[in-house]
């Protein structure tokens, strides 16, 4: 799997580097027909927004979380995302 890191107003240090690759991770454990992942971290103003695109074989997910902290915005775009890919992998396994 491959993580595209891109930051907006932001600088990407090499620690939310490490948490973004160990929060991926996780998603790649539960299904491992991830391909590519781009993640956008975004700051406006007081808000933190991370939003990602995850490509699958088969088709593409994508979610987006804001917060005040950016770390809490990963976590909670982390969580969405292990939802959308449990429903993707039971759409699969139905066929």
């Amino acid at each position: 799997m491959q993580i595209n890191l891109t930051g907006h107003h932001v600088e990407i240090t090499e620690s939310l580097k490490e948490y973004v690759h160990t929060k991926f991770a996780k998603l790649t454990r539960r299904f491992d027909q991830i391909n590519n992942v781009h993640v956008i971290l975004n700051v406006e103003k007081l808000n933190q927004i991370a939003e990602a695109t995850l490509h699958l074989n088969g088709g593409e997910l994508f979610a987006t979380s804001e917060h005040s902290d950016m770390y809490a915005a990963i976590d909670s775009l982390i969580d969405k995302l292990d939802r959308q890919v449990i429903k993707h992998k039971e759409k699969l396994n139905k066929r």
